[in-house]
């Protein structure tokens, strides 16, 4: 596969789809909301981006299976795979906020070979393909060179269900507000994430997530030059539900702080 070729082929497909998705907006309705569990909802607008993104991912790469959020196509287990989210930050849409993003990665194996986050309320573009650096925008992007978690700004989420582990992780907010430059949860994972990787944020960490929420960022933060791995120091946080991306210079005491509290 000609990964360069694939991404750029996917941005436009995928930055389309944004704008359809940014049409909605004025006329876009809260009682067209579904809910899918508590705090947990999906809309026309997902399932109709999901399925616009697909059709037009299917042309790049015809042999891609997909594991996509709202399921509008069926899941299965090919070698090569779509990882899609067609709006992460369905909450923040559907009440006028910002963030919201699309968030696609490419699989193939068990290894992300490229990843794409399109912000689009602010129109851009975090993309990577392996053996690529990162980009926002076509302008290339590092991580941070924050050397400690005290000189560190924090992004997180909260779960939208598995509350078992809410008093750990409320631990962590208490720990982290009081020993970073801060705490900042936006509402987009993928965005986070693709933040970590221009160097907006200098940390991120949340459980409870799915695929489509990270596989892309995660690629991203990884391609500028950062670390990311579950919340035991393992390669696990694709499947495992659970994140921490840094730069490389904050990553073991990062991942120490959140360990010793949530595990």
């Amino acid at each position: 596969m000609e990964l360069k070729e694939i991404c750029f082929q996917a941005i436009e497909i995928i930055k389309a789809t944004g704008k359809n998705i940014s049409g909605e907006i004025k006329s876009f309705d809260k009682q067209n909301v579904e809910s899918k569990g508590v705090h947990d909802f999906v809309s026309f607008v997902d399932k109709t981006a999901e399925k616009q993104l697909i059709n037009g991912l299917e042309n790049l790469v015809p042999q891609a299976g997909y594991i996509a959020e709202e399921q509008t196509v069926k899941q299965d287990d090919s070698l090569i795979k779509w990882i899609i989210d067609p709006l992460d930050g369905t909450t923040n849409f559907i009440h006028g906020l910002m963030p919201y993003a699309i968030s696609v990665a490419l699989m193939q194996g068990n290894e992300i070979v490229l990843g794409i986050v399109y912000e689009i309320s602010r129109n851009e573009t975090f993309y990577s393909w392996k053996g690529a650096k990162a980009y926002l925008n076509e302008e290339e992007i590092k991580v941070t060179k924050a050397k400690s978690v005290k000189d560190s700004l924090i992004a997180t989420g909260f779960p939208y269900y598995d509350y078992d582990r809410l008093p750990q992780f409320m631990k962590t907010l208490d720990y982290f507000m009081q020993n970073s430059h801060g705490l900042r949860r936006l509402g987009s994972a993928a965005t986070d994430l693709a933040y970590v990787a221009c160097g907006r944020f200098d940390a991120f960490y949340e459980y409870s997530l799915s695929p489509w929420d990270v596989a892309a960022g995660a690629f991203i933060v990884q391609q500028a030059g950062g670390k990311v791995a579950d919340f035991s120091g393992g390669d696990n946080y694709i499947f495992g539900k659970e994140i921490i991306a840094t730069n490389e210079l904050i990553f073991e005491e990062f991942l120490g702080n959140v360990k010793d509290i949530m595990l």
